[in-house]
């Protein structure tokens, strides 16, 4: 009797998995659509790429010395957009990511292909968004400049 009933089972489980095998395989719904999309084609323009925005890719760019000023506007510009504000001081110590902020400064400042208006551009508007850190981004514009050896 115990045989009997396993293959009823299995009998039962292969009708079963068939059933869900043919309405895997063929779903009309599909098919309409597949015959309605056939007649119409869609183009799409490809979207141009967008610009990373992390903090190692923007500070590559300035590190480049074949960057363009053009590469370098939109490189500081992103940095102001995205990480324009510098976290707040720890009492009167400055944070430690300030250290990115400075090293940026000074890069832009021995930059080959840079000029004034980046420089107090970046300047003005790095010190407009962190008035806590004036003194510091004055010293850090001050080094940069002073390392030109103009």
């Amino acid at each position: 009797m115990d045989i009997v009933l396993l293959v009823k089972s299995i009998a039962g489980l292969s009708v079963i998995l068939g059933i869900l095998l043919f309405l895997f395989l063929y779903s009309p719904s599909k098919k309409k659509e597949d015959k309605k999309g056939s007649k119409k084609k869609h183009y799409t323009t490809p979207t141009p790429p967008q610009p990373k925005t992390d903090w190692d890719s923007l500070a590559k760019v300035i590190r480049s010395k074949k960057s363009t000023p053009q590469e370098l506007g939109e490189a500081l510009d992103l940095i102001l957009k995205y990480h324009g504000t510098i976290p707040k001081k720890l009492g009167i110590r400055v944070n430690p990511e300030f250290d990115k902020y400075s090293e940026v400064i000074l890069r832009l400042c021995r930059h080959p292909n840079t000029n004034k208006d980046l420089i107090i551009n970046f300047d003005k508007e790095l010190e407009k968004r962190n008035p806590e850190y004036v003194k510091e981004i004055n010293d850090s514009l001050t080094k940069g400049l002073n390392s030109r050896g103009v």
